[in-house]
């Protein structure tokens, strides 16, 4: 791993369970810390991290620390953000009940000193037990438009990148409240933009339409952790460096936010796929590989966090059960009736649980019947997709990956790949091999084969030329 290069990771919503247990983790292992758990001591480690764990077993395994060389460490890196919540981070953390006592004894008092940004705010756009709390919030000639929205993030992120001296990509990534979907529709960049700078524009655009279009003009990519309709071909066309070119004629959209930059940036999305739903498709991956015909999957799962609170909302809610129903669409199982129900348990705080019974047709359409129970801190399974899509992202600008590489190599962190991933084989495994097949050729191993080919006569000079075309595409 590269040990002095430091990656930026922007949370939109730091405050929150998800922010605050990674700033915590990241704070841990950088510090080696250890700390008392019912079981016995433990110590720091980044389990859950692909970018951060070395290969494991004869046949290596999933882990990539070691095996690509230029992979950031998140020990190193620096980590900020917005909220709408003006709570120190510490106490935040506290409040969370995710982590140990005695680890959150040991890193409170840092974190209580890390600034948070003032966040963009739009109360149509979360539910209403979200408004009350809401106390640290973008105001004044900054909140007077759409532009100075704007315009304000991008300023956000540079003086925060100035400040913390950060020498590697800033990724941005919405970890905030999930948002209802925006009714707002644009077919390209330029309608996005211009609609951005007209200050009497009434348009539905969200706060984290903003974010995404902020991060991309700063040369920063964009992750779409939360369910909301952030991502669509416009915003897509916007983080494409062919766009976002120095020279753009003055009369063009894009001329009205210079200075920006022609970075190579990526927009990644959407929701993470941490818990219930990446173990239902390896589930249902399972059952396809033994022949089965999933027929009905009905799971429940209930938590009590932030998150939750927020869906109880309806206009919220559609956006959450848009991704968890359609979780298996490229798959096309036309006769899978798939039910999914959440409920908010206060008392359980961020400890989710879930349940699911999967039925599908075996053998002479005879039935088989299976059922899984989970029990972890929601945020314990989420950190670790911030920390590597952040990672990953680094590691793609510094070989330039394309943007469509880099959303299929990053299909597995999401429970609806979007963007230039969309319509990604769901499928766990399938998502693996992408990943390693887009490493290989930015690593440039994928040429160290076609070269072992040449050098042993099993491909003549005509053919590794014809390969290593095919393999630029």
């Amino acid at each position: 791993m590269v040990q002095g290069v430091t990656a930026g990771i922007l949370v939109v919503g730091i405050g929150g369970n998800n922010g605050v247990t990674l700033l915590a983790g990241q704070i841990a292992n950088r510090d080696k810390l250890s700390w008392e758990t019912g079981p016995g001591r433990v110590t720091a480690n980044w389990f859950g991290c692909l970018t951060q764990i070395p290969p494991r077993g004869v046949h290596g395994g999933v882990g990539f620390q070691g095996r690509y060389d230029g992979l950031a460490s998140a020990d190193n890196a620096v980590i900020g953000g917005w909220d709408i919540r003006s709570t120190k981070l510490g106490q935040a953390l506290y409040d969370c009940r995710v982590l140990e006592p005695d680890l959150v004894r040991q890193v409170r008092e840092e974190m209580d000193g890390y600034e948070i940004m003032p966040g963009i705010w739009d109360p149509s756009f979360i539910g209403e037990s979200q408004h009350e709390t809401a106390l640290n919030v973008v105001s004044g000639d900054d909140d007077s438009s759409t532009r100075c929205r704007l315009e304000r993030i991008r300023r956000d992120i540079r003086m925060w990148k100035e400040k913390n001296n950060v020498d590697g990509h800033i990724t941005v990534i919405w970890s905030a409240s999930v948002e209802r979907p925006s009714e707002a529709e644009y077919e390209s960049a330029d309608e996005l933009l211009e609609a951005i700078y007209d200050d009497s524009n009434t348009d539905d655009i969200s706060p984290s339409i903003l974010y995404a279009a902020a991060a991309a003009l700063e040369g920063c990519s964009f992750v779409n952790g939360g369910s909301q309709n952030t991502l669509s071909a416009a915003m897509t066309s916007l983080f494409e460096q062919s766009y976002r070119q120095p020279d753009a004629p003055s009369t063009s959209a894009l001329s009205k936010f210079a200075p920006y930059s022609s970075c190579r940036a990526y927009c990644l999305g959407t929701d993470f796929k941490a818990g219930q739903t990446k173990f239902k498709t390896a589930a249902v991956e399972y059952l396809r590989a033994l022949g089965l015909s999933p027929r009905v999957i009905a799971s429940s799962n209930h938590l009590g966090n932030n998150d939750m609170l927020n869906l109880t909302q309806k206009k919220t809610l559609k956006a959450k059960m848009r991704v968890k129903s359609d979780i298996f669409g490229p798959w096309q199982e036309d006769d899978l009736d798939h039910k999914v129900s959440v409920m908010y348990t206060p008392y359980i705080g961020d400890e989710k649980r879930d349940y699911v019974e999967y039925t599908s047709f075996g053998f002479l359409s005879s039935p088989h019947t299976m059922v899984t129970y989970t029990r972890c801190m929601d945020s314990i399974l989420c950190v670790p997709l911030m920390v590597d899509a952040a990672i990953w992202c680094d590691y793609f600008v510094n070989h330039n990956v394309s943007p469509t590489d880099a959303a299929r190599a990053t299909a597995y962190l999401f429970k609806v790949p979007e963007g230039d991933s969309k319509g990604a084989d769901p499928g766990f495994f399938y998502q693996m091999k992408e990943l390693e097949k887009v490493l290989q050729k930015a690593s440039g191993k994928e040429d160290d084969v076609i070269a072992m080919g040449l050098s042993k006569g099993i491909i003549s000079e005509e053919q590794a030329k014809a390969l290593r075309a095919l393999s630029a595409m």
